[in-house]
């Protein structure tokens, strides 16, 4: 039986859901930015006095609003499933800012990866290939506990498992962080930094 600390395994899993619907929104973002680029519009960004840095994090922190429509419709299964979730002013704050952060971080991960690569046939490939290892090499359908020990310190290095982490520990009514709220969002946030920091480096090249 998977030891998930006396929560039930459908509540367990609803978080991992609603950051497996983020990631794989997230992740395809930066198709967007290719297609930009073959109607004009990276260039005519490009000439804008605007620093890249707010440039990328504008573009990421975009794909982060369109993400709460998958927050509603989880939340909305959630309930009719029977999932007790927490319903307090501050746990929906966390779990509304987790969800804007997550979505920052891996569609601005995705535009660093359209910068590179630079045609649609290969960013389709590369996405592919991203998004089920870090989907399964985290915490969102089971715990870390059971893991292997070579697996635990790659889950332990994906920033998904710090989103699970903390929408877990906000989303529902009882449960207690792994890592602690706190360090979910430094990992969070400190990877987010350095996702704009290398697309802002990154991003004039696609108007090359």
């Amino acid at each position: 039986m998977m030891h998930t600390d006396n929560i039930p395994y459908l509540d367990f899993i609803a978080p991992g859901i609603l950051a497996q619907s983020v990631l794989f929104v997230a992740i395809f973002y930066g198709i967007n930015v290719i297609w930009e680029r073959d109607l004009g519009i990276v260039q005519k960004f490009l000439v804008s006095p605007t620093p890249r840095s707010a440039l990328v994090l504008g573009k990421g922190f975009s794909a982060g609003i369109r993400t709460l429509s998958q927050l509603v419709v989880v939340y909305g299964l959630s309930m009719l499933l029977g999932v007790k979730l927490n319903w307090s002013p501050l746990a929906l704050v966390n779990v509304l800012a987790i969800v804007i952060l997550a979505a920052t971080l891996f569609s601005t991960f995705s535009l660093v990866i359209a910068c590179i690569v630079k045609t649609r046939e290969r960013f389709m490939g590369v996405g592919q290939v991203l998004t089920m290892p870090l989907f399964f090499a985290s915490n969102a359908i089971y715990p870390t506990t059971i893991m292997p020990a070579w697996l635990k310190v790659i889950s332990h290095l994906n920033p998904l498992t710090y989103v699970v982490d903390a929408l877990r520990t906000s989303m529902l009514a009882g449960s207690a962080s792994s890592f602690g709220l706190g360090m979910d969002y430094a990992v969070i946030l400190l990877t987010t930094t350095v996702m704009v920091f290398i697309g802002s480096r990154l991003y004039p090249q696609l108007g090359v």
